[in-house]
């Protein structure tokens, strides 16, 4: 460091060995500032993923209780055409998004027959989600799980 009339602070000149040290101070410091940005921005990607499945599990929740088609309950055969529009959509935004699994229960929690008037229509879906930095692939894949619970608003149609 230098003073206005160009002299050196301290009397001495900085030696290239403590310039040399700056260099790999810096090095170190540098590459455990980015492991952990790079960490960081892994765990809002795994965030957003399980967002992504939950959100994804209310969608298909909200349109099997609207428009529930023969049998909801039945992967995709007994379901109406916006359910299967849903699906499709959902599966789109989220990679590797498995069909979800639909049951219709009580206000207690205990599976209904049938889905009766006034049961509910609770959907569990998942999909995976494999970490793309080095430190959290170690790890392994996540399984994201979303679940859902909505009132069935339109009965079954009669068989």
């Amino acid at each position: 460091m230098r003073d206005l009339a160009g002299q050196h602070l301290f009397g001495t000149e900085p030696s290239r060995r403590s310039s040399g040290q700056a260099l790999v101070e810096f090095s170190l410091a540098i590459t455990i500032f980015v492991v952990l940005m790079m960490g960081v921005v892994d765990f809002g990607s795994a965030v957003y993923s399980y967002n992504g499945v939950s959100e994804a599990a209310r969608e298909i929740a909200r349109v099997a209780s609207v428009h529930p088609g023969t049998d909801p309950t039945a992967v995709t055969t007994g379901w109406s055409t916006p359910m299967q529009n849903v699906l499709t959509t959902q599966k789109a935004l989220i990679p590797g998004l498995a069909n979800p699994t639909i049951t219709c229960v009580m206000v207690d929690g205990t599976a209904a027959s049938g889905c009766p008037a006034g049961s509910y229509v609770r959907v569990s879906i998942t999909a995976p989600y494999t970490p793309r930095t080095p430190l959290l692939g170690l790890t392994g894949t996540w399984t994201m799980n979303g679940t859902s619970s909505v009132l069935l608003q339109v009965p079954l149609p009669t068989q």
